[in-house]
């Protein structure tokens, strides 16, 4: 049933241009992974170690997971780090957290530390250097908690130093124009999870419906509420795209809500840098 449901894993390749990038980091190559849900419904052992092999299959240099771990209770967490401790790199696994993994007041430390405990560097407003000084590896605080305020966080980053940045909802690229994102790894969307042939993402169809609705209707279609509340740009659903002058990647995560997926299947993100 979970297998009909979510669908077949895919493994997405591509290739980022990154401005100046250091000679020595030229085909360096990054593993996303995000939205694993992992909560005994929404993902399963199997689709996870699928995963895993797909992500080791690629022989990364670093692995990105970009957020939501959990789905409520934060209890899962433990069981699901310990099977990412399987994901095998040459230089370190980095992760952020998702809006998901701090609903409750004790989730962000117990998730957190449930990562951190198996090598999972987690980074919240913090910058790594793993692969040295010419690579910035920016961490955001998820933008539905009070501690998302990126200016001081880029304040410590040199102009001519390239970076990717981690940040779980992909409504933050509209946001950070401002400064100067070689590539912004998000999650959070599942691809909007039904992609119809023709009319797209239908949670952006939806959502732009909801949103042209009149004021007093709107009470009467919550599910369309909650729609258009999890996403502003819909449009940046999945795939790459170009903002401002930012590059920005939208993974369609592993984990699957009801109705399921359609066209829009699970996703391994292999990302070579050029």
């Amino acid at each position: 049933m979970h297998k009909l449901l979510t669908g077949s894993l895919t493994v997405e390749h591509l290739r980022v241009s990154i401005a100046n990038l250091s000679a020595h980091l030229q085909g360096l190559r990054l593993v996303q992974l995000s939205d694993f849900h992992f909560d005994g419904i929404r993902l399963s052992p199997s689709l996870l170690e699928e995963a895993i092999a797909a992500s080791n299959a690629a022989q990364p240099d670093l692995v990105m997971l970009t957020g939501d771990f959990i789905t409520d209770d934060p209890a899962p967490i433990h069981d699901l780090a310990r099977r990412l401790t399987g994901l095998k790199s040459h230089m370190g696994v980095y992760a952020v957290l998702g809006n998901h993994d701090i609903r409750y007041r004790h989730s962000r430390s117990e998730v957190a530390k449930a990562l951190e405990d198996c090598n999972i560097r987690v980074l919240w407003n913090q910058i790594a250097y793993p692969v040295g000084k010419e690579l910035a590896i920016v961490g955001l605080a998820d933008y539905w908690s009070s501690e998302f305020y990126p200016v001081p966080v880029f304040q410590q980053l040199d102009s001519l130093t390239p970076r990717i940045v981690l940040s779980h909802n992909p409504d933050t690229a509209e946001i950070l124009q401002k400064w100067r994102i070689d590539l912004q790894l998000s999650g959070h969307t599942h691809g909007g999870q039904v992609f119809v042939p023709g009319m797209g993402n239908m949670a952006h169809r939806l959502s732009e419906f909801y949103r042209n609705l009149p004021q007093p209707v709107k009470r009467y279609v919550p599910l369309l509420k909650q729609c258009a509340c999890t996403m502003k740009h819909w449009e940046w659903a999945q795939g790459l795209h170009v903002v401002g002058d930012n590059q920005l990647y939208v993974n369609r995560g592993l984990g699957t809500y009801l109705p399921g997926r359609l066209w829009c299947p699970p996703e391994v993100t292999v990302i070579t840098l050029v």
